[in-house]
């Protein structure tokens, strides 16, 4: 049986700040890693060799980034801003209601927003799912893994930027 992964929207922007820190990460981060733990390993005993374990630690978390960047990237679809339309979509700031209250998140994968400090939910989670496709007015019933049944009304979707 073959795992599908689920493909997910990054703006072009999102794409090349991922890219360039994944070529940084392959190269000259693998380098320098490199060179930390051979120095570590040249100071002697490996069994208490504080320095050595930082090292590996930290190489083995750097690689855990690069698999997860190049999964990503892999599996990505870049797309230019949707257009302002109306409708829901990967790549949208989404306002809804929700329990009463407002809520705005950016619909896509969370490395869209970068620094923005934006909530963003995954067009692949249930929420999103609900909401994709979607216009303005409408309402979507999407459930939680507890599973409560939540309804929210789409209040406005604008395309992000950046």
């Amino acid at each position: 049986m073959t795992e599908t992964v689920p493909t997910s929207f990054l703006t072009q922007e999102a794409f090349d700040r991922l890219k360039a820190e994944l070529e940084t990460l392959s190269g000259e981060g693998r380098s320098e890693i490199a060179k930390r733990i051979e120095a570590a390993r040249e100071e002697g005993d490996l069994k208490e060799n504080g320095g050595y374990h930082a090292a590996k630690e930290e190489q083995g978390k750097m690689e855990a980034r690069i698999r997860q960047l190049t999964q990503l990237l892999d599996h990505s679809k870049v797309g230019e801003t949707p257009a302002d339309d109306g409708i829901v979509e990967p790549g949208m700031l989404v306002t809804v209601e929700m329990f009463d209250e407002e809520e705005t998140f950016l619909l896509g994968h969370r490395e869209i927003k970068g620094d923005s400090g934006l909530e963003v939910f995954s067009e692949q989670s249930p929420l999103g799912k609900s909401i994709n496709g979607k216009k303005v007015g409408q309402s979507a019933k999407y459930q939680t893994p507890s599973g409560t049944t939540i309804t929210v009304k789409i209040l406005k979707a604008q395309p992000y930027k950046a």
